[in-house]
Order: C-alpha cells, then structure tokens, then sequence
C-alpha cells in the first residue's frame, strides 16, 4: 500500500473533461480524490450514462490488468482531482500483488463444484476480484431487505441464514426462522444477483467466519480497483459467472421448497416484481 501511495501522482481537471475515453489505450488508473464524475459506455455507437462517481470510487485499472482498450468514458461534471498511477508501476505493483493472491485461491476456487463449469482463465479472473474478510461470532453478514452489494463463498467457518416472513406491516418486529447453515467451500448472496431483487434473508456467523467476497456497487463499468477496494459489478459478476448462473438459478427452487417447508409459501423469492 504504501508503495502504491508513493507512485501515485496528483491530476486537477476541469468540468466537462474526459479523463479517460472507451477504446483508448490505458496510461494510467485513477482514484478520485474529489469532484463528479459520470461514466459512458458506448453499445452499437450510441453512449449512455451507466453511473456516477460522487467524491470518490476508482477507475482505469481493467485495460492496465488485461491490456485491453478502455472499457468506458470516464467525463467530470465538476472540477476534481484525481490520483495517478502510470500503467508500469501499477502492473509492478498491483498485478505483482494480484499473482500472489491466486497462487493463495486458486486451489480454493478449483474445489468448488459450482465453479468447476469455468475455464482456467475465467477461475483466475475470478481470484481477481475477490476480497477476503473475516466475521466475529455473531455478526451480521447481510440483512434482510438491504440491497444487494456482495456475493460470499465461504473460506472457513459456519454462516447461519435466517428470514423473516415478509408481507407483514410488522416485517422489522418478526421473529428470525433459521432457514439452513453454510460452511466451507458453499456460497451465499447470489440470489440477489440473480433475481435482481434486495436480500432474501439474513447472514450470520457462527464462530469466526472467513468470506471471500465481491460485490457491485457501480453497473455497466466494468471491474473496479481490486487491491484497495476489492469489487465487482453486476455486468463483471454475469460475465465472469454466467456458465454457473444455471446452478444458482436450480437453487432457487431449493431456497423455495425450503421456504413452503418453514412458511407455508415460496414468497416470490424468485420474481423480481414481486
């Protein structure tokens, strides 16, 4: 971290510059300091606003990592700062830092069946993106009813999820049903992802938990900085899983006979209108 802190260089802009433009070559990644900034993505000619940054986030780290053209247009709104990294220190540095990260996981992510779809390379992109972090007993994971920002494959430990029946004007007051318990090498959060909908349930550990994890907080842009922040989007988390999306959506039917089993009801868990 502190070798990524001493690289890095300071950039004013002014409002209405491109930072970086879709299908450019990567120079460098950037971290806001300050300012708004909207992100475009360009689909069949035609750009469009897929998100904002407001005072802080990070980009132009995927086309450094994959050698690959920039994957959207970063414009600001207002004046801003933002911090530099050139593309040769950050591939020393960062993807130095990331090649010891897969040795540590790839073995890991090889045992778990739900992965055992993708190829080698999709494995090791998904190394990338995950971030460990670890749980005293008795945290809460996820709640219920939050929006969905994190998709879990537990390391080590046990998960207890729990639910609430929904429906109720009395929904915060009900009492949790414990609906089943994770351990290693199993995954919790995806439903959100899949449906698209906020958390089915509540997470909690049970002793100390150790989660790798990853989440979307930004769509359509792509992968964010993985070392400091440790992200992935909803676009990254269908492209990079979308051979395994089969199995999570049968488990959908799983999570619902469970639910007939304890409420008498599926509660919609599967319909993103409801």
């Amino acid at each position: 971290m502190s070798q990524v802190l001493d690289a890095m260089f300071e950039k004013s802009v002014e409002g209405g510059e491109h930072v970086i433009d879709q299908g450019d070559d990567g120079d460098n990644f950037y971290v806001i300091d300050w300012g708004t900034y909207d992100i475009y993505v360009k689909c069949e000619g035609v750009g469009r606003c897929v998100g904002t940054y407001d005072n802080r986030g990070s980009f132009g780290e995927l086309a450094l990592m994959y050698n690959t053209p920039r994957a959207a247009t970063i414009i600001a709104t207002s004046p801003g700062a933002v911090w530099g990294l050139d593309r040769v220190t950050f591939r020393r540095i960062i993807v130095k830092n990331n090649a010891k990260k897969r040795r540590m996981y790839e073995s890991f992510i090889e045992s778990l069946p739900f992965l055992k779809s993708l190829e080698l390379s999709e494995r090791l992109k998904v190394v990338d993106v995950i971030g460990t972090k670890i749980y005293k007993d008795g945290e809460q994971i996820i709640a219920q009813g939050d929006m969905a920002d994190c998709f879990f494959i537990i390391e080590s430990g046990e998960v207890k999820i729990t639910m609430k029946r929904k429906g109720k004007q009395d929904v915060d007051e009900n009492e949790a049903v414990e609906i089943t318990r994770y351990t290693r090498g199993q995954y919790f959060g995806e439903l959100a992802l899949v449906t698209n909908k906020p958390r089915a349930a509540s997470a909690f550990a049970l002793g100390t938990v150790k989660c790798l994890a990853s989440s979307c907080r930004i769509p359509s842009i792509g992968f964010l900085f993985f070392v400091l922040d440790s992200v992935m989007d909803v676009q990254a988390f269908e492209r990079l899983l979308g051979p395994c999306m089969e199995i999570m959506k049968r488990n959908i039917a799983n999570y619902e006979e469970q639910l007939v089993a304890l409420f008498g009801t599926n509660m919609d868990i599967a319909d993103p209108s409801a």
